[in-house]
């Protein structure tokens, strides 16, 4: 019966969904019917990124992780010296992470050796998933003047030394027993290895360990067994000197050179009989020399300023200010132990024994011990309380109970004074060091806090510290919009009123810096209920004498004591240019040196053409570097060269990554990530289409033209939603499964449209009526567009407006609408669990856009919930919901349905279980894409519908259901590997100048 259902399902689902099951076309077969093929599922995984990638200093060496949506990838370095005929290596490096830190991928300082991080393969992670020994990264150094390499197991990280070079320091992950038992150690084997002559030294049991700036000297702590040898101990590379700074029975944390690199502070903690957790000090060095150094040590328990019930915090890392005058650091509330709770309290009693009818206090022994057995045996309520007096809901509360739990104030140890200075308590908790350590900022909410977690209007009182005295001064009353410090540490930038202010730490002195400016720097096209929002900042500049604004056309230097204001870019909003991001080459950069080029991104406000414009030394007047129907991004400059990589992409064309000179004249590129793209079928083109809203606003949506498009043919079309995504028209997107994925459908013969929405304020839903369905109209027009088969789709807040368009407008003959919010009255006072807030302030400050509470304002709220117009949708409607949804409760989505089931209309949920508010299981993001493209397919080209769509899956025959469709997805890649063209493979071997690296 099963084998029969399987076949009968397999037939059907090759009938419906071709493009994603069907056995890959073999390499002969299309050199011979010269046809391009639309895109499988296992292809979609297939397709490869560019994740990390790296520049060498001198401009020689360019390096990349490559890896799949879906399995194991590789590192690849090249050289960027010979055009004719590159050196190129690759390296398998398993199954890479979306995100890791900057060093699983850098070059020396030299530009000779590459070292990268790689990671567990797919067959190997699949081996040791029941296995209690997972497989550990690799760490792998490179030769990039010879074909050497050397491998290094079971790292944890890996870094070269600092500006100097000449040696890596390789961590080794601790052992599988340790940080088991009482006895519990962090420690492991550190590798100093010398790239000079390839010789290597071991020290064990090392916890942590940092070079500083220079590469001159390693800092490392030791963490051994029984706490064996511990302390903190330094080498001078150059002399091979090593000196213990500090040696204890302690732990050594927080490891933190000065950013000069000339001192070190860290911290020491030690087991105290009184308290359940360490109690720490603060140790700093400076002044280090081939005959030593100088030392600064604090130790709270010897200073009776310092609060009895408090710590130094091991969650913050120490500060040396610049001035070399302080140790900035965190305390926190210490954990007394039970036994010394009751010594206290039996003091306590004691100490007020000789009062009349006073009692003797029980014994501190015997009452320790009752109270523990009270607390392990009697049973207690599970029970939360919510208080509506209560600054932050109790759901916000435990999710930031660990945020809570590990906060620090902030303080400071004057050395010369040898004083320590409280910066921070519980009435100004939130005090940072501004740049240099002179000055402190304090921001403090409180006062605003419980309004601002209703309604979402989040203000702040502002406070200047002293870091020499602990003396705050209110600097400014009930802010909300706080930009940071300049790079000085003296003046910060804030807006308030329709204007931006410098406030001066020295003086206590505040400018009104566009005051006089000849433009507005209010966000005029926020359309989110908000009172006059300003157009970002750009930054500071690094001599703190200006900031950068944007009037959201061009880029103005502005004077930070309210002085002239200069337009960088000058023809911004007379060419309808935007003017945005700047691209920031130097990483250690501390404002924006306009004595230096600088690049910032343009785009084309009706064109949508984008491109990088040069900003030459600070003077007006930009230069158009890069201009066209593409878009470019992940700019990077070689430290020591002016060779320059960036990446360039069009809607059919992958951002590979080119290489240029400081004009981008004459870009190369140097990657492919995705050669395979020639094999398949893609959209043939974009257009821009033009139209006007209901409410007469001049609009315009990116169209998608279906592969091999026809001109007079009309085509299937859906339309994909979200707010404003013209600007997407030049993007390109990887394909990708657990969503809406264009190159897929445009693949299969789809259009695609994305309007663009503006809102109205108090509604939402009808905004998306007056901007989608002219669009749609529009594009009809246009010609590609079949209107009796367009189709519609959009997740969460896309989710929300595809569930009310189909209320309003039988034009659409299908829709997915994914997490969709549908009954806005009742979204309003739900949570957003994945922060714990109430909806409440996002409704009214935020995507929204409504001016009050439904109490207030019911029509609106009416007006715009799907569920109030559920009896007018004909559309069928395919819906996705998560359970463990923490962005819109999924009561939503069972809201909608059962009021569309109660109706008797066409709705089928889809329910992930444990799924959050978008899919993170690699099988569920196959099968959401699966069943989505069946949908689609079903109801817009007329192919069956398979039995789930048509008479639903019944809870006990699912596990089966699920079974046999997971076996045609296995089968589907297995057909679809075998039957990959070698040829690109085969050519790469044969040539003769390609460096292969073992094991690619």
């Amino acid at each position: 019966m099963r084998r029969a259902r399987l076949a009968a399902l397999a037939a059907a689902l090759a009938l419906i969904t071709p493009c994603l099951f069907s056995a890959p076309i073999s390499a002969s077969e299309k050199d011979a019917a010269r046809t391009k093929r639309p895109l499988q599922l296992q292809d979609i995984l297939d397709w490869k990124n560019i994740r990390q990638a790296a520049i060498s200093d001198d401009g020689q060496w360019f390096a990349y992780q490559l890896g799949p949506v879906e399995g194991d990838g590789e590192v690849v370095v090249r050289s960027l010296a010979d055009q004719a005929d590159p050196q190129e290596r690759r390296f398998a490096a398993g199954e890479i992470p979306s995100f890791g830190p900057g060093w699983h991928l850098s070059f020396s300082p030299d530009s000779r050796w590459l070292a990268f991080v790689t990671y567990p393969d797919s067959a190997a992670k699949k081996k040791a998933a029941k296995s209690k020994d997972k497989p550990k990264n690799k760490a792998v150094l490179i030769d990039l003047q010879g074909d050497g390499k050397v491998e290094y197991e079971k790292v944890k990280s890996v870094r070269f030394a600092g500006e100097r070079g000449g040696w890596l320091a390789v961590h080794k992950v601790p052992g599988p027993d340790q940080g088991k038992g009482k006895s519990k150690w962090t420690g492991s084997a550190l590798i100093l290895r010398n790239l000079e002559n390839g010789d290597e030294m071991h020290i064990g049991s090392v916890s942590q360990f940092a070079f500083n700036k220079s590469g001159e000297l390693l800092a490392w702590t030791v963490d051994a067994a029984e706490k064996s040898g511990n302390g903190l101990q330094v080498r001078w590379m150059d002399s091979g000197v090593v000196r213990s700074l500090d040696n204890a029975k302690a732990v050594y944390k927080r490891l933190a050179w000065s950013e000069e690199g000339d001192a070190l502070a860290a911290l020491k903690g030690q087991d105290s009989d009184d308290h359940e957790k360490k109690l720490y000090s603060l140790l700093g060095f400076h002044d280090f020399s081939d005959q030593g150094f100088a030392k600064v040590a604090y130790d709270p328990r010897q200073d009776e300023s310092f609060p009895s019930d408090m710590t130094i915090s091991p969650n913050r890392s120490p500060l040396w200010s610049e001035d070399r005058s302080g140790i900035l650091f965190g305390i926190h509330d210490a954990e007394p132990k039970e036994e010394a709770e009751d010594k206290a309290e039996g003091k306590d009693a004691a100490a007020g024994s000789d009062e009349p009818g006073s009692k003797k206090p029980d014994k501190p022994a015997a009452k320790a011990a009752s109270r523990k057995g009270k607390k392990n045996d009697r049973p207690k309520a599970d029970l939360v309380v919510w208080h509506w007096r209560d600054k932050r809901m109790q759901s916000m509360q435990q999710k930031q109970a660990s945020r809570d739990k590990n906060y620090s104030y902030l303080s400071v140890y004057r050395i010369p004074e040898k004083r320590f200075i409280r910066l921070a308590d519980d009435d100004l908790r939130q005090v940072q060091p501004m740049p240099k350590q002179r000055w402190a900022v304090g921001i403090d909410p409180v006062p605003y806090q419980l309004m601002g977690n209703l309604h979402g209007r989040r203000f702040n009182d502002i406070y200047v510290v002293d870091i020499h005295s602990g003396e705050r001064r209110l600097a400014v009353k009930q802010n909300r919009w706080y930009f940071g410090p300049s790079p000085d540490g003296r003046r910060f930038l804030y807006y308030d009123d329709g204007h931006f202010h410098v406030h001066e730490a020295d003086s206590g002195q505040t400018y009104n810096v566009t005051r006089k400016a000849p433009v507005s720097f209010i966000d005029v096209e926020d359309d989110h209920n908000v009172d006059r929002p300003p157009v970002r900042p750009r930054g500071w500049s690094a001599d703190s004498s200006s900031v950068l604004l944007s009037d959201a056309w061009d880029l103005w230097k502005v004077d930070a004591k309210g002085g002239e204001q200069v337009n960088l870019t000058v023809d911004g909003r007379e060419k309808a240019i935007r003017y945005g991001r700047r691209f920031r080459l130097d990483p250690e950069e501390k404002g924006i040196d306009l004595d230096r080029d600088q690049y910032f991104q343009a785009q084309g406000e009706w064109t949508k053409k984008r491109g990088i414009a040069r900003l030459s030394r600070g003077k007006p007047g930009p230069k158009m570097l890069l201009w066209g129907d593409e878009s470019q991004s992940r700019l990077m400059k070689a430290k020591k060269a002016d060779a320059m990589v960036l990446t360039r992409a069009a809607f059919n064309r992958y951002g590979d990554f080119h290489v240029t000179g400081l004009d981008l004249r004459d870009t190369r590129r140097i990657t492919e990530a995705n050669p395979q793209q020639a094999d398949f079928k893609w959209s043939s083109g974009v257009r821009l289409i033009d139209y006007e809203s209901d409410k007469g606003k001049k609009h315009q949506a990116a169209l998608l033209l279906p592969a091999d498009y026809e001109p007079g043919k009309r085509y299937p079309t859906v339309v994909y939603i979200y707010e404003r995504l013209s600007h997407q028209l030049n993007l390109y997107q990887t394909p990708t499964a657990g969503g809406f994925s264009r190159p897929l459908y445009a693949s299969n013969g789809y259009a695609i449209l994305m309007p663009d929405i503006s809102y109205t304020i108090n509604d939402p839903g009808m905004s998306a009526v007056w901007c989608v369905l002219p669009a749609l109209k529009a594009a009809i027009k246009d010609g590609a567009v079949d209107p009796d088969k367009v189709g519609l789709h959009g997740h969460s807040w896309g989710g929300y407006q595809t569930s009310f368009l189909i209320t309003q407008s039988k034009a659409f003959a299908a829709a997915v609408a994914g997490a969709p919010l549908t009954n806005m009255i009742s979204m309003y006072s739900s949570i957003y669990w994945n922060t714990g807030s109430a909806n409440q302030p996002i409704f009214e400050s935020s995507q929204g856009r409504f001016t009050g509470g439904y109490w207030e304002i019911p029509e609106a709220y009416a007006r715009n919930s799907p569920v109030y117009f559920a009896d007018r949708v004909e559309t069928p409607l395919l819906l996705l919901h998560n359970d463990q949804d923490g962005a819109v409760d999924w009561n939503q989505g069972i809201e909608y349905f059962n009021t569309l089931r109660r109706l008797e209309k066409p709705v089928v949920m889809l329910q992930y279980k444990g799924e959050n508010h978008g899919l993170r299981k690699p099988a569920n993001r196959k099968d959401y894409t699966i069943r989505m493209k069946e949908f689609f397919d079903h109801h817009l080209k007329g192919s069956p519908a398979p039995e789930w769509l048509a008479q639903g899956v019944r809870h006990l025959e699912l596990a089966d259901h699920l079974d046999e469709r997971s076996k045609l997805i296995e089968k589907s890649k297995k057909d679809s590997r075998k039957g990959k063209d070698k040829k690109g493979d085969d050519k790469k071997k044969s040539e003769a100048q390609v460096i292969t690296g073992s094991g690619s």
